[in-house]
């Protein structure tokens, strides 16, 4: 199984040499660095399979390092905030990153929420095999709903006949929708569909997703069901 290479970015020395010996037991590889200007350098010369970042990091904090990688790349990036509820949380999100954990984290839990992250990725999941897949598979072909196609064996989507560039978490939130266009999805069935959260987590992933695939494919196609959740118009 090829080796998982983790660009974890981090000011704190405690926390970052203890969580890259914690990461390197269970089979990664991890490039460490102690600020974002560093750690954008490391990203551009090794390419990570994954990307940690601390949000309050010196030189280029997180939020705005996610923000450049995701200029760049698709690779997936945690986001790591000292506070459940900061707005830090709903920033990095919207920057483009794919999940988060609140610190302090116990290593057992961030090496569980990087395998979810992978196996969505498709990517090693480092160390032992983290599980199998459970989400529910699109039909295969290409859906058609209004000016917007979603090719589902080619993971392309276009609207009005423009190639929409959707992140890898995007895409498999809006191949839920449209396996199912018209039915209510839950928050918490997202997150366990697109995010393979096996317990609850917080739903302010899926309504930042679900905002940035609007602004993708049009604010109108995904409505919000008050007090359900939310679906795409056939």
């Amino acid at each position: 199984m090829a080796e998982t290479h983790v660009l974890f970015v981090e000011d704190d020395d405690v926390i970052r040499e203890a969580t890259q010996l914690a990461l390197e037991r269970d089979g990664f590889v991890v490039t460490a660095m102690p600020d974002g200007l560093s750690g954008l350098e490391a990203f551009r010369a090794d390419r990570p399979d994954i990307a940690l970042l601390d949000v309050m990091v010196p030189g280029l904090d997180g939020v705005s390092l996610c923000r450049r990688i995701r200029d760049e790349s698709t690779v997936p990036v945690i986001m790591l905030s000292a506070r459940a509820d900061s707005i830090d949380v709903v920033l990095g999100l919207e920057a483009g990153a794919d999940d988060y954990v609140t610190k302090p984290f116990d290593g057992a839990v961030l090496v569980a929420r990087i395998r979810a992250v992978l196996r969505r990725f498709g990517h090693a999941s480092g160390g032992q095999s983290g599980g199998t897949e459970t989400e529910s598979q699109p039909v295969a072909g290409v859906l058609v709903f209004g000016d917007l196609e979603v090719d589902t064996e080619g993971m392309e989507v276009r609207r009005g006949g423009e190639q929409v560039a959707l992140t890898p978490t995007e895409m498999r939130l809006l191949l839920e929708f449209s396996s199912a266009p018209g039915t209510v999805l839950s928050r918490d069935k997202l997150l366990e569909r697109v995010w393979d959260y096996g317990w609850g987590g917080d739903t302010r992933v899926v309504d930042v997703h679900v905002q940035r695939l609007r602004t993708k494919i049009g604010q109108d196609r995904i409505e919000t069901v008050r007090g359900f959740g939310y679906k795409l118009k056939a």
